[in-house]
């Protein structure tokens, strides 16, 4: 008996394995993070990098170099196609909608929303008109011990980039 083409096509598609993605490596990753007891710091300290950087490329949205993946690799136990992935710039931005659902970084979308043109006014008039930059940045989170409460500190500092004229 002879098979359709959809018949064809679907027996393609179950013996066929499907590649892998960016994706499927940060999965990897949080899985083996979870199941082994890991830490984002133990990592960074492993590759000599700051907590927030090597947490970000770990989640998909920095890129390593290949030195930096083969150690990633080795902590979590990746495939090498896995650490191939770590190597490649990622597509940027991993909120799955526009308004996030997960209270933490709601709470942080609501910063945005409430003093989000504040940061801006007080930026263009100590610095001029341009913006903070997100590549040339650092970012650091560290507890600050408080009788009413452990309080969180993130500190956020990005370099100015004035807009420039034609």
């Amino acid at each position: 008996m002879k098979r359709s083409e959809a018949e064809s096509a679907a027996v393609a598609a179950v013996a066929t394995p499907k590649p892998m993605t960016r994706n499927d490596v940060t999965d990897l990753i949080y899985s083996a993070k979870v199941q082994n007891g890991v830490t984002w710091v133990s990592v960074a300290k492993k590759l000599g990098l700051s907590k927030e950087w090597v947490t970000a490329a770990c989640l998909g949205q920095m890129t390593f170099t290949k030195e930096q993946a083969e150690k990633v690799g080795k902590i979590f136990g990746l495939p090498s196609a896995a650490v191939k992935l770590l190597q490649a710039v990622p597509y940027k931005g991993s909120l799955p909608t526009a308004v996030p659902t997960d209270p933490l970084i709601y709470r942080w979308y609501e910063i945005v929303n409430v003093y989000g043109t504040t940061i801006k006014e007080l930026i263009h008039e100590e610095f001029g008109d341009g913006i903070m930059s997100a590549i040339d940045f650092k970012m650091d989170i560290v507890r600050e011990a408080d009788p009413k409460g452990d309080r969180v500190v993130v500190t956020l500092n990005g370099k100015f980039l004035p807009y420039k004229t034609f």
